[in-house]
């Protein structure tokens, strides 16, 4: 490790071609989900669908394996049965599935705006640079919210593949320009 650069950076520098390519897969997936937002929110539901199915079943093989003493038994063999029901509801009625995902999407950013404006407003004294930027994201969320919600259920058809598109795209977009970012620095850590 080259002294003077944190461990994540070194390890960012020995690796950047690997990290370069992973950004540019990320960055042609996040492609792909933006130009075609309804496969992209089908394959979302498909996942979450499937994760909560295994997770229920092998929570359930666990709880059963863990035997009726194991503290919390009842909740926890309850919860493994919701969590499997969930997924096989998911798995079985998609569509279904891209709306309730969707209307949860919207109340956490919802829920969220509402939380960030408050904390805004609580901040605006102690962090007066910074606290109106945690208002517009606030608001920024409450908006986006009423969109998806105002434009339901026609909406439930694209949101969930566009927003994940956005996230692939952005999350590349930060992994290249740090891989290169960091190629040009010094073993001391200073840029060249």
């Amino acid at each position: 490790m080259p002294i003077g650069l944190p461990a994540d950076a070194a390890s960012l520098r020995k690796y950047s071609t690997c990290f370069v390519a992973y950004g540019v897969v990320l960055i042609a997936l996040g492609v792909f989900a933006i130009a075609a937002p309804n496969v992209a929110t089908l394959a979302v539901e498909l996942v979450v669908g499937w994760l909560l199915t295994f997770g229920g079943l092998f929570g359930i093989a666990a709880i059963i394996t863990g035997g009726t003493s194991t503290p919390g038994f009842w909740w926890n063999l309850l919860t493994s049965f919701v969590f499997l029901l969930a997924g096989v509801a998911l798995l079985t009625r998609p569509m279904s599935g891209i709306v309730t995902l969707t209307i949860i999407l919207a109340a956490y950013l919802l829920a969220g705006g509402v939380a960030r404006i408050m904390m805004a407003f609580n901040l605006r004294a102690s962090i007066p640079g910074a606290w109106v930027w945690i208002l517009i994201s606030g608001l920024v969320d409450i908006v986006l919210a009423l969109m998806i919600v105002s434009g339901m259920p026609g909406t439930a058809g694209w949101v969930l593949g566009l927003l994940v598109g956005i996230n692939l795209l952005m999350a590349g977009i930060a992994l290249v320009i740090a891989s290169f970012g960091i190629r040009k620095m010094t073993p001391t850590g200073v840029p060249a």
